[in-house]
């Protein structure tokens, strides 16, 4: 049976045209379409679906005024308001910029330096509370940026609050209750509060 052999030099070559105007015909669709039309979809839909969380979660004061965002947190000092938990951001605390954690081991020497030194000052600040310290008013998050605190920490200061700005402990302990959220997939031992947004209802009951 006679074969048939191939050889490259008899292969017809294309028109160089009739290969590049279909290959640049794809990438100007591909790029009108994932580059323009769907970023556009989708932030469309963002602004009209989730308007607040597509433009940061932003939070204002009530003068309208922005002051923050409910998923980054910030750092507060006062003894009248909830303080957060430590952040190890490089730099500053809370920053966005920087965002991670101390990388410093359960043994490090550094970390239980620290640790102790925010227990001792934790003690100082509340006075007549002996219980344990909640762990996450004296570690930071992973990401440093952490907006929330444990409700446990929050009950923890609620005392120096009421004390410093002369309020009824049950009204302060009442006002963590109404900003209290649910932990992952309602599991209530991770309920937590948002640090701002629960010194935005303090400063709220404190201005009467």
């Amino acid at each position: 049976m006679a074969t048939t052999t191939y050889h490259p030099a008899a292969a017809v070559a294309l028109p160089r045209a009739a290969v590049l105007r279909p290959a640049l015909t794809l990438l100007l669709f591909l790029t009108l379409l994932l580059g323009l039309l769907y970023p556009l979809a989708v932030t469309g839909l963002a602004q009209l679906l989730l308007p607040a969380q597509a433009n940061g979660s932003l939070l204002r004061d009530t003068n309208g005024k922005v002051i923050g965002s409910a998923l980054i947190g910030q750092a507060f000092h006062g003894r009248g308001e909830f303080w957060s938990r430590p952040s190890a951001t490089a730099g500053s605390a809370y920053n966005g910029a920087a965002s991670g954690g101390s990388n410093l081991g359960p043994s490090n020497p550094a970390l239980q330096q620290a640790v102790a030194a925010r227990i001792a000052a934790l003690r100082a600040a509340h006075p007549g509370q002996h219980g344990p310290v909640p762990l996450d008013l004296v570690t930071a998050s992973g990401s440093g940026l952490d907006p929330h605190i444990s409700l446990a920490a929050a009950l923890y200061q609620a005392p120096r609050v009421a004390r410093e700005l002369k309020r009824p402990l049950p009204q302060v302990e009442a006002l963590i209750a109404a900003q209290r959220e649910q932990g992952w997939f309602g599991n209530a031992e991770q309920a937590r509060v948002n640090v701002l947004q629960l010194n935005l209802a303090l400063r709220r009951l404190a201005a009467g």
